[in-house]
């Protein structure tokens, strides 16, 4: 997935999120969903029992984790094209990968 794809992405993810802050969150629910959040990261079970950390970590670490996932997307998509268009796959095998990726 390219980079301009991702951002437009995030524009329209953005005004839908900018359309319900109209709604107030308490300090719970923000405490809640930052913990949620903090046990998505790969690091999680690692901490298991030990207390959260603060948010501005949390979050420094869950836009980390995020960018290394789109490096690993735009890595793992680079070698796939570069292996459809390789002699290694047939034509049959190509509209097989492409059909599982659609």
């Amino acid at each position: 997935m390219s980079s301009s794809s991702r951002r437009s992405r995030s524009r329209r993810a953005g005004t839908s999120v900018s359309s319900s802050s109209s709604r107030s969150i308490s300090e719970d629910q923000i405490s809640d969903l930052l913990s949620k959040l903090e046990a998505l990261l790969p690091d999680a079970q690692a901490r298991n029992g030990a207390q959260r950390g603060p948010a501005s970590r949390v979050l420094q670490e869950t836009c980390s984790y995020i960018r290394s996932l789109h490096r690993e997307v735009d890595d793992l998509s680079e070698t796939l094209a570069a292996l459809l268009a390789s002699d290694a796959v047939t034509a049959e095998q190509a509209a097989v990968i492409r059909s599982l990726l659609m």
